[in-house]
């Protein structure tokens, strides 16, 4: 029986969507990373260009990464103490409730911006990820095989900086070709791809942290109700307990 109590306490919905967010965040921190210092050493060995803001990105994937995890785990807690049994303990008197309440709709503007937030990361990975596609696919491409054609790309002038030469975008050379295809655009768009399928796992997880979190408004506000009718309940057994003639 306590074993079935303390299965009946746990958050099962708000459990999942914290194992998605952490798995999605982990994976996109991990992959952002990598894939950023290949784009950082391409440009720096390959195009001579030098992206310093590109350098400083890796501190920017740990602060995400941690403020996820604090915010997946502060949802966790408060699915915790809106289900089952903990809730009639916790949000017993009407000022629990109402802290509640206002906790659960501040958690779920947060969530609901939050997800706006990775809905604009994932659009711009994957603009970055179809980059990323459009050069391994040139790499692929017979001509640049053959080292019949040089890879060109002043197409993708506007991903270089300001004054950069065409002569620089340009790639000629079997070694450059190969430096340039084998050591950073086929891991990079490996690491890009999964970078994007992490962002929309994340995405998921947000949209099952604000189902859970009106869900758990809900349970609260409903819950006053219950110990209301609790309580009716068990005025009207204590009253037919007493014998008739005090009546």
């Amino acid at each position: 029986m306590g074993c079935i109590k303390c299965m009946s306490r746990i958050p099962y919905a708000t459990l999942i969507a914290t194992i998605m967010c952490f798995v999605g965040v982990a994976v996109f921190c991990g992959t952002m990373y990598r894939g950023a210092t290949y784009t950082y050493a391409m440009f720096q060995n390959v195009f001579q260009v030098s992206l310093p803001w590109l350098e400083h990105l890796h501190l920017a994937f740990w602060i995400i990464a941690g403020s996820m995890g604090g915010l997946g785990l502060i949802l966790l807690i408060v699915g915790f103490l809106a289900t089952g049994a903990t809730r009639e303990k916790i949000y017993k008197g009407w000022k629990a409730r109402v802290g509640g309440r206002i906790s659960c709709a501040l958690f779920m503007i947060f969530a609901y911006v939050l997800s706006l937030v990775w809905v604009l990361v994932f659009a711009v990975l994957t603009v970055l990820t179809f980059v990323y596609v459009m050069l391994y696919l040139m790499c692929a491409s017979e001509p640049v095989k053959t080292l019949q054609r040089c890879i060109d790309l002043t197409s993708f002038e506007f991903l270089f900086p300001n004054g950069t030469q065409h002569e620089q975008m340009t790639i000629c050379g079997q070694n450059a070709i190969s430096e340039f295809c084998t050591k950073y655009v086929e891991p990079a768009q490996v690491m890009f791809v999964l970078a994007t399928i992490a962002a929309f796992l994340v995405i998921i997880s947000l949209v099952h942290y604000l189902m859970c979190l009106s869900s758990n408004y809900s349970r609260i506000k409903d819950n006053e109700k219950f110990q209301d009718l609790q309580d009716l309940q068990y005025l009207h057994e204590s009253m037919s307990t007493l014998p008739k003639e005090r009546f």
